[in-house]
């Protein structure tokens, strides 16, 4: 991290080289507070103003950027006071530039400078500072005592949006959602107060954060219970036949093995592309028993070991990422792309055609870098469902998979007219399916959605009482994004 004095002559002083500030200004206010911010016409703004997704260039009226839990606050304050709506950054790694309020005009409150981890060696709680990304976070836990969460495998991710829309990883079989870990949130609300929520203080705000929580507040900080983090994984990647004629057969095949057989140790995802797939994971044990495990799913789908490689916690996170785990300020990692999700209780029957016939006819003709994973999700002996559906606001623990399908350009802009290759594959394979049988991860987002849409398949049983909340502690929409939860009417 840059030292506070550099911060604030890199940040603070932007009247010195930008804008006039004049008394009456969002940007008046933020340097009467204190609280570190750039603007438009500020040397760093490009810096600041970078998403990870370039289709998206959003335009703030300034980013605050907070090395504390009061300089957020009073950044809050200010927008609030000037009328603009609040958008909290962590890593800045929203499909959607959602951190970036999804559209312009918004207050930016950058978390990135807000970074730490603590383990308490007795009660194994760590407490973890909003702006920490993944790499960091994994880093710390077992460097200060062998301990680690369950969270994704990108090492930029801010833990913030990953962890308060869900959080999944290549240990979620084994031990769920990173939110999952969650016992505690140092919560800023839209009207200035900064509360502690958990299972016994604001125990219905400490539900929506956890899985909807950009709606409700700034995290500030988490506290995280841990699990030991484990001496052996094992990495793996398996060769699948793609013969057209069986594709639909081994979904079926796949579809009854994760729901009835699949391991709780084992991890895995099908990993698709043009005309081309494979299975890849880790399993939390030996190569022995990896083989073990995948044994009965080869021999009926006729998959063969291509990658089988044992090694400690970190060093299998690392292979995930393929990058360093510790990713700096400023974090510099950028694609052009469009992506969309889908969750769903199952993938057979008529649906299962749909999506085959999809991925071996029109997908075919698409020359773009796209793919898909798909991630076995649930099953009997996954933990994500072993979970109370009640106890958060995630919405999907019923749901064997999440399905993530991404689309990117090198180079160029994203073509206007290449929006609709995943927006059919997504309704075409919805097509046969109820409400109950599928919706979409908020953390594969998709804000071209129109609202009320987004609403329902991010939220679905949920929605109704998590409009209510809104109405409860954002009334105002304060934190209002484009497809954001719409409070209750007022009575």
């Amino acid at each position: 991290m840059r030292s506070r004095a550099t911060l604030a002559l890199g940040l603070m002083a932007t009247h010195v080289y930008g804008t006039y500030i004049s008394n009456n200004t969002l940007a008046s206010c933020l340097q009467a507070a204190g609280t570190p911010y750039s603007l438009p016409d500020s040397k760093n703004w490009t810096t600041f103003n970078s998403p990870f997704n370039q289709r998206l260039k959003f335009n703030p009226v300034a980013i605050a950027v907070p090395e504390t839990p009061g300089e957020a606050q009073k950044a809050l304050l200010c927008g609030r006071k000037h009328g603009v709506k609040v958008s909290p950054k962590s890593g800045g790694h929203s499909y959607a530039a959602l951190g970036f309020g999804g559209e312009d005009g918004h207050l930016v409150i950058q978390l990135d400078h807000m970074v730490g981890v603590s383990l308490d060696g007795k009660t194994n709680i760590a407490t973890v500072a909003a702006g920490t990304r993944l790499g960091k976070l994994a880093l710390e836990l077992y460097n200060q005592g062998n301990r680690a969460i369950s969270h994704g495998t990108c090492p930029g991710v801010g833990v913030s949006g990953h962890v308060l829309h869900g959080g999944y990883g290549m240990s979620s079989h084994t031990h769920g959602l990173a939110l999952d870990w969650v016992v505690g949130i140092s919560v800023l609300l839209a009207n200035g107060d900064i509360v502690e929520a958990s299972a016994t203080q604001y125990p219905d705000l400490f539900w929506a954060m956890l899985g909807a929580g950009s709606n409700f507040g700034i995290a500030l900080s988490y506290k995280f219970k841990t699990f030991e983090a484990p001496e052996e994984v094992t990495v793996f990647s398996v060769r699948l036949p793609l013969d057209p004629t069986n594709v639909i057969s081994g979904l079926e095949t796949l579809e009854d093995w994760t729901q009835n057989t699949m391991p709780a140790n084992l991890n895995m995802r099908l990993a698709g592309g043009n005309l081309q797939a494979g299975l890849e994971g880790a399993f939390i044990g030996d190569s022995e028993g990896l083989v073990a495990a995948l044994e009965p799913l080869l021999n009926k789908t006729g998959g063969s070991i291509a990658v089988n490689k044992t090694m400690g916690w970190i060093k299998s996170l690392e292979y995930f990422a393929g990058a360093k785990l510790n990713q700096s300020f400023p974090y510099n990692v950028h694609e052009t792309f469009y992506a969309k999700s889908l969750m769903l209780t199952g993938l057979h029957g008529q649906s299962a055609i749909d999506f085959v016939s999809y991925w071996l006819g029109p997908a075919t003709q698409v020359s773009r870098n796209w793919w898909f994973q798909l991630d076995l999700h649930g099953g009997k002996n996954a933990y994500i469902p072993s979970v109370h559906s009640n106890l958060t606001s995630y919405a999907h623990r019923d749901k064997l998979y999440i399905i993530q399908l991404y689309d990117r350009v090198f180079g160029n802009s994203y073509p206007a007219d290449g929006y609709s290759f995943l927006d059919n594959w997504v309704s075409n394979t919805t097509s046969s399916l109820t409400e109950d049988e599928w919706g979409m991860y908020f953390n594969y987002v998709d804000a071209r959605l129109d609202r009320d849409t987004a609403q329902e398949v991010y939220w679905r049983k949920n929605l109704p009482e998590l409009q209510s909340l809104k109405k409860k502690y954002d009334p105002d929409e304060l934190f209002y994004y484009p497809i954001s939860i719409k409070p209750a009417p007022r009575k």
